[in-house]
This record gives structure tokens, C-alpha cells and sequence, in this order.
């Protein structure tokens, strides 16, 4: 059966979903494509037929194998073409995913090849998502959620996971960018804020936007540190 583009579109959204969810909810995938709910439910009928998800009703749904197999060249896509937006179009990291979703619509195996070699055959998106290989390989990557951390490691930011234009532009405003090492001095508990000491200033971030960072620990830390009292 010949792949459409748009089922493509639809499993790499899925694929992005069902990192944090073990089956995707049909309403959470409603608010992450732009397209009505029949169109959504066609959608999801003609994928499950097709052996590509499986459709549990009141559960959601996730990719088969081969179901991400097809999810890779929309992704490949779409994370190559952000890295061009950001890179050599100068376009800011938070606008770069939207941007994205109408630009690799109209870019085809000549035009995904160009892009790549004139933003330097990148390896991962401006907000550290691994880019899969031409021949549909996705690289692995080994991090783990900052609020995951304990008190006193080192670490350095390796993904940046939220869409969200105000977070993203908060984030780069105060450098915590993929790549960017730190010690995570402290873990306030119940939800409490972080504080994370790096070059050129220390930062002290809430739970919520902790929670959009994942990190590579180059060294684990022993627990939490109580956050110093104010004088």
C-alpha cells in the first residue's frame, strides 16, 4: 500500500506523542494536528487497517513497528528543516516547529538533501530531538527529565521539550540551551524550584519549566540540597 504523505504527517505526530504517553488519547492528537475530528478518525481508521497503530477505543493509540518506520521520513523532515529556519534563515528556536510544519510540506528528496548539506548535516533539531538517518534510522540518545535529577550533579541540557513560544524564548533568554553544562546546586521538594549554577549567572527555574529539560548527568549527585533561607 502506497504511503501518503499525510499518514506520514499523522504517525510522526504520534510518534512525538507516545514518547510521554504509553498509548496517545485521540483528543490530545486532535490538538496537536490541524485538521477536524472526522478528518482525525479517518485518519486513524485508514492506519490501524493499514497495521501501522493499534487503535484501543477509550485508550488511544500507538505506532507499530512498522507504523514508525513510515513516522521517520516526515520527522527527518520537519527536524532537518528546523535546523535550516534557525541556522542559515536565522529564524528564533520558538517559532521554528510551526514554521516547520508548513515548510517541509513542499520539500521533496532533492530539496531534503540541500537543506541538510547547507545546515551542515546536522544530528539533532535546534531543540536537541535527534534527527533520523536517510534511511530511516533513529538515532539513540541517553538523557533523563531534569526533574529526575538528584541535588549536586552535573549536568548538560541535551533536549529542550515543550513547543511553547513564550517558554522557548525564556529558555534562550536565560541560555539554557541544548549543550549548556550546569550544576544542579539544589531540588526545593513538592514541586519546588531548581537552582542551577552556570556561566555567566545562576538560575533558579520552576517545576514547570524544569520539567521541558532533559539532561545527560556526566556526574550523579547524592540527593536533594535544601535551598538556602533567605536573610
Amino acid at each position: 500500500m502506497t504511503v501518503s504523505p499525510a499518514m506520514q504527517r499523522y504517525a510522526a505526530e504520534i510518534y512525538r506523542l507516545q514518547q510521554d504517553h504509553e498509548q496517545v488519547p485521540l483528543s490530545l492528537l486532535s490538538s496537536h494536528v490541524d485538521a477536524s475530528a472526522q478528518a482525525i478518525s479517518t485518519m486513524i481508521k485508514r492506519l490501524n487497517k493499514s497495521g501501522y497503530l493499534v487503535h484501543e477505543p477509550y485508550k488511544g493509540v500507538r505506532l507499530t513497528q512498522s507504523g514508525e518506520k513510515i513516522a521517520m521520513p516526515s520527522l527527518r523532515r520537519h527536524r532537518l528543516t528546523e535546523v535550516f529556519l534557525v541556522k542559515v534563515m536565522k529564524y528564533d528556536w520558538a517559532s521554528a516547529h510551526e514554521l516547520s510544519d508548513v515548510f517541509e510540506r513542499g520539500v521533496n528528496d532533492e530539496l531534503e538533501d540541500r537543506i541538510d548539506e547547507l545546515a551542515g548535516h546536522p544530528t539533532r533539531c535546534p531543540h536537541g530531538e535527534p534527527i533520523p538517518s536517510k534511511d530511516g534510522i533513529m538515532p539513540k540518545i541517553k538523557d533523563e527529565a531534569l526533574i529526575g535529577v538528584p541535588s549536586g550533579s552535573d549536568c548538560v541540557i541535551s533536549r529542550v521539550r515543550t513547543h511553547d513560544a513564550d517558554k522557548l524564548r525564556y529558555i534562550a533568554e536565560i541560555g539554557l540551551v541544548p549543550g549548556k553544562p550546569f550544576h544542579l546546586f539544589s531540588c526545593a521538594p513538592f514541586k519546588g524550584p531548581l537552582r542551577l549554577q552556570m556561566k555567566p549567572q545562576d538560575h533558579l527555574i520552576g517545576y514547570e519549566l524544569a520539567s521541558s529539560i532533559w539532561v545527560e548527568v556526566t556526574k550523579k549527585g547524592e540527593g536533594n540540597t535544601p535551598l538556602p533561607l533567605k536573610k
